[in-house]
């Protein structure tokens, strides 16, 4: 006992045990979703705006926490950097993922989301004027072989070619979307600080995703909805959204970026054995070798990323 106390000490003091909790809640996300559209009739914009109504007391709760941390006030341009953030990451990224979560399983969603690292190279390379190396174009060669082996599979054990098509595009839009807002995090990231950005952008994208709802969606059908949708909502908005923001930022602290990012790899994984445990979904050798080569793909990869923010 002393001895498994002594682990359990040395990993929480070093950043791994927060590393590796922040990487199992983004990776249940794509669960909780799975599970809420199968307690009853529910689409993605009312599933995500009551994930967010619910995080948004906990976005505000991370910037009272960064409160005691040196960063440099906001400017006028910096809050609307944040609306932007906000726009890009919780907002689009999340609703195009919900979208996508109702056409395809939640093992394929992760790995296509998880692609985003070579996107933001791409971003990097655009924005540098700089040509992609030999390494990273093989790299990234690798990860979207990946995909492709998970991708077909999906479609030839589905029998839906059409649905794992539109569901594919939907999530891919939501990578794209997030790159962006990755790639935007930079600069703000070492103004503000990652609890503090995180905290900002994902109250920004709550209000957004409220007004968005607000216009569009009735209200009068929240009542209607079933107790286990809004425990789904409730689990993802605590355990998907708020703690592993705040779990990454103690990883972080530390550990530093590059190797709570390496530990952040573990995500695929996890869904992949969650929608296995929970969801029956099977899993065979071409996910398995998709997943191999997805991870081996983003691991030869050498991104500037801060590495403070996950996948929504």
């Amino acid at each position: 006992m002393n001895a498994l106390y002594s682990l359990y000490r040395r990993a929480l003091n070093d950043g791994r045990l927060f590393a590796v909790l922040s990487a199992a809640g983004f990776s249940l996300k794509a669960i909780f979703v799975k599970l809420a559209y199968a307690a009853g009739p529910v689409d993605a914009i009312t599933l995500l705006t009551l994930r967010m109504a619910l995080a948004l007391p906990l976005f505000v709760w991370l910037v009272w926490l960064s409160r005691g941390q040196a960063s440099a006030p906001l400017g006028g341009v910096d809050v609307l950097r944040i609306l932007l953030l906000g726009m890009l990451g919780y907002y689009l990224s999340s609703l195009f993922d919900f979208y996508g979560l109702e056409y395809i399983s939640a093992g394929l969603e992760r790995l296509i989301l998880f692609s985003y690292p070579t996107l933001v190279l791409l971003l990097h390379a655009v924005a540098t004027r700089q040509r992609p190396s030999r390494q990273m174009l093989l790299a990234m060669g690798i990860c979207y072989c990946g995909l492709a082996v998970a991708f077909f599979h999906d479609v030839s054990a589905v029998g839906a070619g059409e649905q794992v098509m539109l569901g594919a595009a939907w999530v891919f839009a939501s990578a794209v979307t997030y790159a962006l807002y990755y790639f935007g995090t930079g600069v703000m990231v070492q103004r503000l600080g990652s609890m503090r950005l995180a905290g900002l952008a994902g109250g920004a994208s709550a209000l957004m995703v409220l007004a968005h709802y607000a216009v569009t969606g009735d209200t009068a059908q929240l009542a209607g909805l079933s107790g286990d949708i809004w425990l789904y909502a409730a689990l993802m908005a605590v355990l998907s959204t708020a703690l592993p923001i705040y779990w990454m930022a103690l990883a972080v602290q530390r550990m530093g970026a590059a190797h709570t990012a390496a530990i952040g790899n573990l995500g695929p994984v996890l869904t992949i054995f969650a929608s296995w445990l929970v969801l029956s979904e099977s899993i065979s050798l071409y996910q398995v070798v998709g997943l191999a080569l997805v991870l081996f793909g983003v691991a030869r990869l050498k991104p500037a990323r801060p590495a403070e923010v996950k996948p929504a």
